[in-house]
């Protein structure tokens, strides 16, 4: 816990302070030339298993790593491997720079392009979604959460194995895959994916108006047995709504006039991810703690 804890720290400071340098690192192309090689010789467009016979060998490389250096000079050459796998696997682009991105656009041309980036950018959405506040907590599931969820659950392994299966079954490389074979990573991803949104829609409730969330919670159908996380965005927009509508009213008995901004639903949305974010650390950091005291 405590390497999640140093990794998760890590991956957004060195995405802020080196973009260029964890940029490339967390270049996927590799990958991708990859599955179209091991696709090729193993059925082409009709090869029902290209998909796991390219990414079951990566996620055991990194298993085998992970057990051989695991105990070894007290713990330091696992701490570092897990380090730096989750900044790899953090992303690939930083959700908070993208939505900088957006609000601090120059003109409203620049603003509809960078908000396209965000809605696509980096194989985390497989095509655009409704709103800008979709957008930003679809990618703060598929960016941050997912890969720290399962750091958390398996260590390095864990965060390898979904950004595979994201980064090839919503990116562009979706497309060559054969039906079956797309079919089973969609499940797969929805699979790995569904428990981390039920704990970002806790989160979400803790950090926001919890009434709120959970009202959308329900309407969504996230009470219902079903792999669908669509649950997640409808208690962000409904969070986010609530946000804007008590901060109007605020502003309004304060006799403020009321901030111009061309985005604010994406400014609060950001503001609640990083709410959401600060709390899983928390609940980590007492994990850790307890740990010790114990």
């Amino acid at each position: 816990m405590f390497t999640t804890l140093l990794a998760v720290i890590a991956a957004l400071v060195l995405g802020h302070l080196a973009p260029s340098l964890v940029a490339g690192a967390r270049d996927w192309r590799w990958f991708e030339r990859w599955l179209a090689w091991v696709q090729a010789r193993s059925g082409g467009e009709d090869s029902r298993h290209g998909l796991w016979l390219a990414v079951l060998p990566c996620v055991l490389l990194v298993a085998l790593l992970q057990w051989m250096l695991s105990g070894r000079l007290f713990g330091l050459p696992a701490l570092c491997f897990g380090i730096a796998i989750l900044v790899v696997c953090w992303g690939p682009r930083d959700l908070d720079r993208d939505v900088e991105a957006v609000i601090d656009a120059d003109d409203p041309m620049a603003a509809t392009a960078a908000a396209a980036h965000l809605q696509r950018a980096g194989g985390s959405l497989a095509e655009e979604v409704p709103s800008l506040v979709d957008a930003v907590a679809i990618n703060a599931l598929r960016r941050w959460f997912a890969p720290l969820f399962w750091f958390l659950l398996l260590g390095p392994l864990g965060a390898v194995l979904y950004r595979l299966l994201a980064q090839v079954t919503q990116g562009a490389t979706r497309e060559v895959l054969a039906g079956a074979a797309r079919d089973g990573g969609d499940i797969a991803l929805k699979l790995l994916e569904w428990p981390v949104a039920q704990l970002m829609t806790l989160a979400m409730a803790l950090a926001g108006n919890f009434d709120t969330v959970l009202s959308a919670w329900r309407r969504a159908g996230g009470n219902r047995a079903s792999l669908s996380s669509g649950f997640l965005a409808e208690a962000a927009r409904a969070s986010v709504g609530a946000e804007l509508v008590e901060e109007a009213e605020r502003v309004s008995l304060e006799g403020l006039l009321p901030p111009d901004e061309r985005f604010p639903e994406l400014r609060d949305a950001m503001s609640l991810i990083w709410r959401m974010l600060l709390l899983w650390l928390m609940v980590l950091a007492l994990l850790i703690i307890t740990g010790w005291v114990g």
